[in-house]
């Protein structure tokens, strides 16, 4: 099986219009949040956020399967003293356009730096939100199976006649558990909070994603021969785990610095180069990256 690790530098908004309708199965990004990388990518107001975001946000629509899934790393800022509503904001304008907001994990970041403000603690945790475009999408649940844990040695020593047959929820949800089904288990499904360390190595990015972090989603939302977008390449840490992954990858990214980096990271993987000549209006020529 070829896969295939295609970069390219320039804007976002635009070089998107070139990739084909429904041809991704997974998008994961950390766009710029407002107000912050200005040295980097300028800074997009916070009050500006939603309108910057909304023609990128089209793009990604038209071009996931709809059976692919969209995960958004972002975060609100404080501004004069509360948190700035944009990502509520954002989630709510993206439901107009057509996204279904299906879920949202917690990144819970091991090793922030400690800290004293006057009206709050540090912030130890960003949203990881989950788009899709159709209630039924592709998720492979057993991929991210994690061990039972030493809670179970003794929850499940001694279980009441409750226990034993399915209990169904007291608020009337429909739901129910039976929590003798675990008794012969290794392994349960896995909570919608993530315990990661951020990124301690230095990747000469202002705000590097962790391997382990997109390496989970790609577990769980694509297969082998699968494609994952970024369209906020940064340091190519979604396109570097997806190829040793065996998934192909789309990486788009617009500050020129980022982007030789990650072509080099490239081309030290032995990866083969391919100059594509065809240029996107003021965008720089891009540069196909295929791995075999």
């Amino acid at each position: 099986m070829e896969i295939k690790t295609d970069i390219f530098l320039g804007d976002s908004k635009e070089i998107l219009k070139t990739i084909p309708d429904n041809s991704v199965d997974l998008i994961i990004t950390s766009p710029p949040y407002a107000d912050q990388r200005k040295n980097s990518y300028g800074g997009i107001k916070h009050n500006e956020y939603v309108n910057w975001f909304l023609p990128i946000s089209e793009q990604l629509l038209r071009v996931l399967k709809p059976t692919g899934t969209f995960i958004l790393n972002i975060k609100e800022k404080v501004v004069n003293g509360e948190r700035s509503t944009y990502v509520m904001e954002l989630i709510i304008e993206m439901r107009k356009q057509g996204w279904l907001w299906t879920e949202e994990f917690i990144w819970h970041k091991k090793n922030s730096y400690p800290g004293k403000w006057p009206n709050r603690f540090r912030d130890s945790w960003e949203r990881l939100i989950q788009f899709n475009k159709n209630k039924k999408f592709n998720m492979y649940q057993e991929e991210v199976m994690v061990p039972m844990g030493d809670w179970a040695k003794n929850r499940l020593k001694n279980l009441s006649d409750t226990d034993k047959k399915r209990d169904e929820s007291k608020v009337g949800s429909g739901f129910g558990k039976n929590i003798s089904n675990w008794l012969t288990r290794d392994k349960a499904y896995p909570t919608n909070v993530l315990h990661l360390a951020t990124e301690c190595n230095n990747k000469k990015h202002s705000a590097a994603f962790p391997e382990n972090l997109p390496e989970w989603f790609i577990k769980l939302f694509t297969k082998s021969g699968d494609t994952v977008l970024d369209p906020f390449m940064g340091s190519g840490t979604t396109n570097i785990v997806s190829q040793r992954m065996n998934r192909n990858s789309i990486g788009i990214e617009i500050n020129e610095d980022y982007y030789n980096m990650v072509e080099g990271i490239i081309n030290s993987s032995k990866y083969v180069l391919f100059e594509q000549k065809e240029k996107y209006g003021n965008i720089k020529e891009t540069r196909h990256t295929t791995v075999r």
